[in-house]
């Protein structure tokens, strides 16, 4: 008798597309492998410009994910446990960095943090210029990454359901502690991985930060930004920065997925 578990596994046709799918992602990446001047490689990473550049990046896009986790905590939840017309267009402006192209994010941030912008004014009378600073690198990389921590953690929490959030409300727990000893500890490896795409998200940013922040060596000029000025001067030293850039990304989602098998 035939085991009825072999007849649900994968259909032997659907490797073809898998297969063609995957050598479309990955030969490019292959094709950074080869072309990287290894002779030079280390040279080319540990210029100064390039250090800068890592270091603006690691930080600015650390400190963009903590502002994702800050406010993308409160937006998942309030749209997993809310119910309302109303949610279904806030979740839709909430989800728009999604599909706007980041130089249109870029766009709006000037023109409502910049010197002449919807706020900056207010920000010009305090004596605080935004635009063209470390701190618009950071606010264009929170507008863009902060949506993919709301979707992740949004997911997780209509997955989870509410069935232990009333028995905890039932034994008498106020809603915050609720949130905090039983929401939280059930959907952190969903707040983890959204985080990680956050981040992920944040360090590879390039349209927004040089459409608000400019290209400021050693203030606004993050990595991508120097990938992008390099290719025109020095074509090997894009490509060895690119494979560094590569490498970041593939150690932190790594680094995630043990972290959430860990959880």
């Amino acid at each position: 008798m035939t085991d009825p578990r072999r007849r649900v596994g994968v259909p032997t046709w659907i490797y073809v597309p898998a297969l063609a799918g995957a050598a479309f992602v990955l030969l490019p990446l292959l094709a950074i492998v080869l072309r990287t001047p290894w002779s030079r490689f280390l040279d080319l990473i540990t210029s100064e410009a390039s250090r800068e550049a890592l270091l603006l990046s690691l930080r600015t896009s650390a400190t963009s994910t903590l502002l994702c986790v800050l406010f993308g905590v409160p937006m998942a939840t309030v749209l997993a446990r809310s119910e309302g017309r109303w949610l279904g267009v806030v979740r839709s402006l909430v989800l728009l960095p999604l599909v706007l192209p980041p130089v249109v994010g870029g766009i709006a941030l000037l023109y409502t943090f910049g010197r002449r912008g919807l706020l900056g004014e207010t920000f010009e009378v305090l004596g605080v210029q935004v635009a063209f600073s470390t701190t618009a690198v950071v606010m264009a990389q929170t507008f863009v990454a902060l949506p993919f921590l709301v979707v992740s953690l949004e997911g997780a929490l209509r997955t989870a359901g509410q069935r232990f959030e009333v028995v905890a409300a039932s034994l008498g727990a106020s809603p915050t502690t609720v949130f905090r000893r039983v929401t939280l500890p059930m959907v952190l490896p969903g707040l983890v991985s959204g985080a990680v795409l956050a981040f992920a998200r944040a360090l590879g940013e390039f349209g927004a930060t040089i459409t608000f922040a400019g290209s400021l060596q050693g203030v606004t000029r993050t990595l991508p930004l120097e990938i992008y000025l390099r290719r025109e001067t020095d074509a090997e030293a894009a490509v060895a920065l690119s494979l560094v850039l590569v490498v970041v990304a593939v150690l932190v989602i790594g680094f995630a997925r043990q972290g959430r098998s860990a959880l």
